[in-house]
């Protein structure tokens, strides 16, 4: 019978990682004690000695929660208004070339 695959929430997986990294136990030792395979430890092991460097990054973009990728507000206002002058302008061009 097939094992049904663990979905595991990022404390655990934190959890366990951090376990992994102190080195106070085996791989082994962990893998057995979650029920875990090795591979799976590693790989978390691995995901949290490399997202660590982010957190002591100059910047702190990582632990900026308001900082986005998106433009802001007053940006996106000004593009609408531009957009709206140049379909204006559009419109009207268009109805003295047709006429």
């Amino acid at each position: 019978m097939a094992r049904k695959r663990g979905k595991f929430n990022a404390s655990f997986k934190t959890k366990v990682a951090l376990e992994a990294v102190r080195e106070q136990r085996t791989i082994s030792e962990l893998a057995q004690k979650h029920s875990l395979h090795v591979t799976q430890i590693n790989l978390w092991k691995k995901q949290l000695v490399d997202g660590a460097v982010t957190i002591f990054e100059g910047d702190c973009k990582a632990l900026d929660k308001g900082t986005t990728d998106e433009p802001q507000a007053a940006e996106l206002y000004e593009q609408i208004g531009r957009l709206k002058v140049e379909l204006e302008w559009l419109k009207k061009k268009v109805a003295r070339d047709g006429e």
